[in-house]
C-alpha cells in the first residue's frame, strides 16, 4: 500500500484475486496437470532406480565404490549447469522429468544405503538360524528397519523435486507447463501471477508429500500386522 507498485510486490487482495481468476481455467489445470505427471514420474523412477542402487551397493562392494563418486557428482554439480547441459540432448517438454530423477535419487540412494547398513545383525542371525524365507526376510526385517529413512528420503526428495523440476521448466519454457507460467508473468512483469503461481506450486508440493507420506504409513501399518 505504502509503494503503490504491483511490479516491485503484488499485495495479498490481488494475488488472491489472481488465483481465484486462475483456478477458474482450463489452462490452469492443464498445466497443473503436465507438470505434477513429469516432475512425480521423476520422482517415482529415482525412488525406484535408488532403492534398487542401494541394495547393489550394500550386497556388492564394487557397486558401492562406483556409485559413490557418481553419487557425490550429482550432489556437487549446480542444478542449472545440469538443465543447460540436458537442454542440448532432451527435448524441453520432458526435461523436468529427468531433472527431477537426478536430484532426487542421490537422496534415495543415500539415506537407504545408510538404512539397510545399519539393520539390526541380531534380527538377522536369527532370521539365519530359523531359516525365514527371503521374502519374508525383506519385508519384516529390512523394511521395518529401513522405513524410516525411506520416510526421510522421500520429505527431502519431494522438496528439491518441485524445486528442481520447476527450475528446469522455468530454464527450458516447455508449452503448457507451470514453468513457462512463471517465465511469461517474470517478462511482463506480471507480478501478481508471480506469487499466485508460486502458491499453487507450494500447495502441489505440500500435497505430493502429504500423500506419498500418508501410503508410507500405511505401508508400515500394513508390515506391522505380518
Amino acid at each position: 500500500m505504502k509503494l503503490e507498485q504491483e511490479i516491485l510486490l503484488a499485495s495479498p487482495v490481488s494475488v488472491v484475486k489472481k488465483l481465484g481468476e486462475l483456478v477458474c481455467t482450463g489452462d490452469f489445470w492443464r498445466s497443473a496437470a503436465f507438470s505434477c505427471g513429469r516432475i512425480g514420474a521423476g520422482f517415482v523412477l529415482a525412488l525406484a532406480l535408488g532403492i534398487v542402487l542401494a541394495i547393489l551397493a550394500h550386497r556388492f562392494w564394487v557397486a558401492a565404490a562406483l556409485l559413490t563418486p557418481l553419487m557425490a557428482v550429482i550432489k556437487s554439480t549446480p542444478v542449472a549447469s545440469f538443465i543447460i547441459l540436458c537442454l542440448i540432448w532432451i527435448p524441453s517438454k520432458n526435461l523436468s522429468v529427468f531433472i527431477s530423477f537426478l536430484m532426487v535419487l542421490p537422496v534415495v540412494y543415500t539415506n537407504l544405503l545408510t538404512g539397510i547398513g545399519q539393520t539390526d545383525r541380531k534380527l538377522l542371525e536369527m532370521a539365519d538360524v530359523f531359516s525365514v524365507p527371503l521374502r519374508k526376510r525383506a519385508f519384516t526385517i529390512y523394511l521395518s528397519q529401513v522405513l524410516p529413512y525411506l520416510v526421510t528420503a522421500c520429505t527431502l526428495g519431494l522438496g528439491l523435486c518441485w524445486k528442481a523440476g520447476v527450475a528446469a521448466e522455468v530454464i527450458g519454457v516447455p508449452s503448457g507447463s507451470i514453468g513457462e507460467k512463471l517465465y511469461h508473468a517474470k517478462v511482463y512483469l506480471n507480478t501478481p501471477d508471480l506469487f499466485a503461481w508460486t502458491i499453487v506450486i507450494i500447495a502441489i508440493s505440500f500435497l505430493f508429500e502429504k500423500c506419498f507420506l500418508w501410503l508410507l504409513g500405511r505401508l508400515e501399518e500394513r508390515i506391522e500386522r505380518m
